[in-house]
Order: structure tokens, then C-alpha cells, then sequence
């Protein structure tokens, strides 16, 4: 039967502003909230208060964020269609010995979000790129999954095409190990079908809206769970880990 669930760091390095004399300028990559803004970490406001210039994923969604907050800095598009561009653009003010933090929609960046590009293009002009963490989906649900097993995988959002994405679960159901995912509300059910196709006794703990108002947390078989979430009704982003197969059970035999 599927079953209803129901989250004082101190930073090494201070935020180098280009006011700071001969400060090598920084990118810092911020972890920013996932629905709740309680979620946001003292040391991401001080450093997105501290630095020259933000880039984010979005400016508008951003823009939100930083208003709720009374944050007002230059913004940068940094959108993960453009990546590159955007990436360059940031470059370019590091090389003049801008402080630039990073911000991605939600969440961290670089975890199934923009950001990998941007820290290549730092690191090879010579830049140094601190991590200010915050809050992650996947961290959220191993949190309240009960998985007991030491090793995780991540693969965030799978192929929308059915052989693929099916070719894809294969794969990793039988590595055996436990495993996150990420799906749209548009997919969750057909991602939950493919799994249940696949290892319908296999568990299953499934994140929807995290830290949000109608966050759910439901956990049972994926057999149990494929018919929970049509297409049709399904509202809301997901976050699901499948859990490790089960060990085999040893067998006693006795020798007469």
C-alpha cells in the first residue's frame, strides 16, 4: 500500500568585492531556495549582498528573489539556451576584477541546472570558484526517503522519448543501486509505468513540490504508485529516488 510521508555554517572565505585592493576577482556559485524562501542561507545573502554583479539563469525570476530580500545589484543573463554567450559575458567581468555570484532558477547550480559551463570558463581564465551551497531537490528526498545504502546515483531528468528514457531505467534498475530522478508533472506518470513495466515491487519515494505549500512525500512500490499521478490531474514539479534492489536472501542448507 502506498503510504503518505510527511528539513551555523561559517564561510572560509569572505566575499572578495573589486572595491577590495588587490583582491583576485571570485565567482561564486549560490544555492538559492527551492519553493520556500526561509530556505535561503545567511551566507548566500551576505555574499549576494558583497559581490559586483549577478548572474542567474533567469533575470526575472531572480529579480523576485532578490527584491523579497531588498538585494539590488546588476544582473546578468546567464540562460542555460545561451549558455556559452553567457558564460563569456561573465568572463569578461571577472577579467576586470569583478566579484560575480552566480544564481540558477532554483536550487544549485550545476545539479541538473546551468552553471557547469560558466565554472569551466571561470577556472580556465584563471579565476577562482567558491561554492556557497544551499538547498537541492535530491538532497531533499534522500533526506526523507529512509535509504540506507551508502551509494547514490543522480541522473536528473530522463529522455522524453519512451525508448530511451525506458532504455535509460533499464540500465540503472539493474545496477541495484539506489538512484534520483527528476520529472515533470506532465511525465511522472509514464516514468512511474516504465518502472513498474520494468521492477513493480522495486520502492519508490516521490518528492512533489518540495519546501513548498503543497509539498507531498508518498512512498510505496512503483506498482503501487504508477496510477497515482495522470497526466491529466498531475500539478507540480517531482523529485523521486528509486531505492536500491533488496539483497539476496541467503539460503541455509542442511546436510544430513
Amino acid at each position: 500500500m502506498a503510504v503518505l510521508l510527511w528539513r551555523s555554517d561559517r564561510s572560509r572565505h569572505a566575499v572578495r568585492s573589486s572595491c577590495s585592493i588587490g583582491i583576485v576577482s571570485t565567482l561564486y556559485m549560490v544555492g538559492t531556495p527551492i519553493g520556500n524562501l526561509g530556505d535561503i542561507t545567511l551566507r548566500a545573502l551576505e555574499t549576494l549582498r558583497a559581490v559586483d554583479v549577478i548572474a542567474c539563469e533567469d533575470t526575472r525570476h531572480t529579480l523576485k528573489l532578490l527584491t523579497h530580500f531588498d538585494i539590488r545589484k546588476p544582473l546578468v543573463s546567464c540562460h542555460a539556451n545561451d549558455e556559452r554567450r553567457g558564460a563569456e559575458r561573465v568572463g569578461s567581468l571577472l577579467d576586470e576584477g569583478k566579484a560575480v555570484a552566480y544564481c540558477s532558477d532554483a536550487g544549485t547550480p550545476g545539479l541538473s541546472d546551468p552553471g557547469a559551463v560558466l565554472v569551466r570558463e571561470a577556472r580556465g581564465r584563471g579565476h577562482e570558484v567558491v561554492p556557497v551551497p544551499g538547498a537541492s531537490a535530491f538532497a531533499a528526498i534522500v533526506s526523507a526517503a529512509g535509504v540506507s545504502s551508502r551509494t547514490f546515483l543522480f541522473d536528473g531528468f530522463l529522455s522524453p522519448k519512451p525508448g530511451k528514457r525506458r532504455a535509460r531505467l533499464a540500465q540503472l534498475l539493474s545496477r541495484g543501486e539506489s538512484f534520483v530522478l527528476y520529472e515533470s508533472p506532465y511525465r511522472i506518470g509514464k516514468l512511474l509505468a516504465d518502472i513498474a513495466a520494468l521492477e513493480p515491487a522495486r520502492q519508490v519515494t516521490i518528492g512533489r513540490e518540495l519546501t513548498k505549500i503543497h509539498e507531498e512525500i508518498v512512498d510505496g512500490t512503483a506498482f503501487e504508485l504508477a496510477p497515482r499521478f495522470p497526466a491529466e490531474t498531475a500539478k507540480g514539479e517531482f523529485c523521486l529516488i528509486v531505492h536500491g534492489a533488496p539483497a539476496e536472501r541467503e539460503v541455509e542448507v542442511e546436510v544430513d
